[in-house]
Protein backbone atom coordinates (compact mmCIF):
# COMPACT_ATOMS: atom_id res chain seq x y z
CA UNK A 1 0.00 0.00 0.00
CA UNK A 2 1.19 3.55 -0.71
CA UNK A 3 0.81 6.47 1.67
CA UNK A 4 -2.15 7.67 -0.41
CA UNK A 5 -4.04 4.50 0.27
CA UNK A 6 -3.28 4.13 4.00
CA UNK A 7 -6.56 3.46 5.80
CA UNK A 8 -7.54 6.20 8.25
CA UNK A 9 -7.53 3.75 11.20
CA UNK A 10 -3.87 2.85 10.64
CA UNK A 11 -1.06 5.34 11.27
CA UNK A 12 1.18 6.34 8.37
CA UNK A 13 4.63 4.81 8.21
CA UNK A 14 7.09 6.45 10.58
CA UNK A 15 9.04 9.28 8.94
CA UNK A 16 6.79 9.46 5.90
CA UNK A 17 3.95 11.97 5.89
CA UNK A 18 0.85 10.90 4.06
CA UNK A 19 -0.50 13.09 1.32
CA UNK A 20 -3.67 13.59 3.34
CA UNK A 21 -1.68 14.77 6.37
CA UNK A 22 0.31 17.26 4.30
CA UNK A 23 -2.89 18.65 2.81
CA UNK A 24 -4.47 18.93 6.26
CA UNK A 25 -1.43 20.80 7.61
CA UNK A 26 -1.58 23.17 4.64
CA UNK A 27 -5.24 23.87 5.31
CA UNK A 28 -4.57 24.57 9.00
CA UNK A 29 -1.66 26.88 8.15
CA UNK A 30 -3.70 28.80 5.58
CA UNK A 31 -6.41 29.30 8.19
CA UNK A 32 -3.86 30.70 10.62
CA UNK A 33 -2.57 33.18 8.04
CA UNK A 34 -6.09 34.31 7.21
CA UNK A 35 -6.86 34.92 10.89
CA UNK A 36 -3.52 36.58 11.75
CA UNK A 37 -3.56 39.23 9.00
CA UNK A 38 -6.74 40.95 10.25
CA UNK A 39 -5.36 40.81 13.80
CA UNK A 40 -2.19 42.59 12.68
CA UNK A 41 -4.23 45.21 10.87
CA UNK A 42 -6.35 45.72 13.97
CA UNK A 43 -3.21 46.04 16.12
CA UNK A 44 -1.76 48.67 13.81
CA UNK A 45 -5.06 50.54 13.96
CA UNK A 46 -5.21 50.40 17.74
CA UNK A 47 -1.64 51.72 18.00
CA UNK A 48 -2.65 54.73 15.94
CA UNK A 49 -5.63 55.32 18.25
CA UNK A 50 -3.80 54.87 21.57
CA UNK A 51 -3.36 57.99 23.70
CA UNK A 52 -0.43 59.78 25.30
CA UNK A 53 -1.34 62.19 28.09
CA UNK A 54 0.98 65.19 28.57
CA UNK A 55 1.86 65.03 31.40
CA UNK A 56 0.82 61.60 32.66
CA UNK A 57 -1.87 61.25 35.33
CA UNK A 58 0.61 61.05 38.23
CA UNK A 59 1.82 64.56 37.39
CA UNK A 60 -1.44 66.02 36.11
CA UNK A 61 -1.61 69.77 36.55
CA UNK A 62 2.10 70.20 36.00
CA UNK A 63 3.41 72.36 33.18
CA UNK A 64 5.95 71.32 30.55
CA UNK A 65 9.15 73.36 30.23
CA UNK A 66 10.83 73.88 26.85
CA UNK A 67 13.12 70.87 27.47
CA UNK A 68 10.18 68.52 28.08
CA UNK A 69 10.44 68.35 31.87
CA UNK A 70 7.37 68.53 34.12
CA UNK A 71 7.55 71.58 36.36
CA UNK A 72 5.12 73.15 38.86
CA UNK A 73 2.14 74.98 37.39
CA UNK A 74 2.82 78.62 36.65
CA UNK A 75 6.59 78.20 36.16
CA UNK A 76 7.91 81.04 34.02
CA UNK A 77 8.58 79.91 30.43
CA UNK A 78 6.71 76.60 30.86
CA UNK A 79 3.60 75.61 28.96
CA UNK A 80 0.22 74.55 30.31
CA UNK A 81 -0.69 70.96 29.46
CA UNK A 82 -2.92 70.38 26.44
CA UNK A 83 -6.62 69.94 27.10
CA UNK A 84 -6.64 66.28 26.08
CA UNK A 85 -4.22 63.37 25.47
CA UNK A 86 -2.65 63.12 22.02
CA UNK A 87 -3.61 60.22 19.75
CA UNK A 88 -0.86 57.89 18.57
CA UNK A 89 -1.49 58.94 14.98
CA UNK A 90 -0.91 62.61 15.87
CA UNK A 91 2.27 61.82 17.80
CA UNK A 92 3.66 59.67 14.98
CA UNK A 93 3.06 62.50 12.51
CA UNK A 94 4.69 65.03 14.88
CA UNK A 95 7.72 62.78 15.42
CA UNK A 96 8.18 62.78 11.65
CA UNK A 97 8.31 66.59 11.59
CA UNK A 98 4.63 67.54 11.75
CA UNK A 99 2.78 69.42 14.46
CA UNK A 100 0.66 68.11 17.29
CA UNK A 101 -2.92 69.38 17.01
CA UNK A 102 -3.63 72.67 18.76
CA UNK A 103 0.01 73.55 19.41
CA UNK A 104 2.33 76.37 18.51
CA UNK A 105 5.92 75.79 17.39
CA UNK A 106 7.19 76.19 20.99
CA UNK A 107 4.53 74.04 22.69
CA UNK A 108 4.93 71.37 20.01
CA UNK A 109 8.68 71.14 20.68
CA UNK A 110 8.15 70.99 24.45
CA UNK A 111 5.44 68.31 24.25
CA UNK A 112 7.44 66.20 21.78
CA UNK A 113 10.48 66.48 24.08
CA UNK A 114 8.31 65.28 26.97
CA UNK A 115 6.96 62.36 24.92
CA UNK A 116 10.45 61.30 23.79
CA UNK A 117 11.52 61.13 27.46
CA UNK A 118 8.71 58.79 28.49
CA UNK A 119 9.89 55.75 30.42
CA UNK A 120 8.38 52.45 31.43
CA UNK A 121 5.68 52.94 34.04
CA UNK A 122 4.66 56.40 32.87
CA UNK A 123 1.27 56.97 31.28
CA UNK A 124 1.56 56.86 27.49
CA UNK A 125 4.85 54.93 27.43
CA UNK A 126 3.33 51.78 25.92
CA UNK A 127 1.67 53.81 23.19
CA UNK A 128 4.91 55.68 22.45
CA UNK A 129 6.95 52.45 22.42
CA UNK A 130 4.44 50.90 20.00
CA UNK A 131 4.85 53.85 17.65
CA UNK A 132 8.61 53.21 17.58
CA UNK A 133 8.27 49.57 16.45
CA UNK A 134 8.74 49.01 12.73
CA UNK A 135 5.69 47.73 10.85
CA UNK A 136 6.06 44.68 8.63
Amino acid sequence: MTDDATPSDQPAATGAASRRRVLMLGAVTAGAVVSIRPALAQTAGSVMNCEIPVPDMTRAGGYIDPDGNVVPAGTKGAFAPPGRPFKGEDVKRALAGGMLPGTTYETNRAYISYIRRLQRGQGGFTCFASLQMPRA
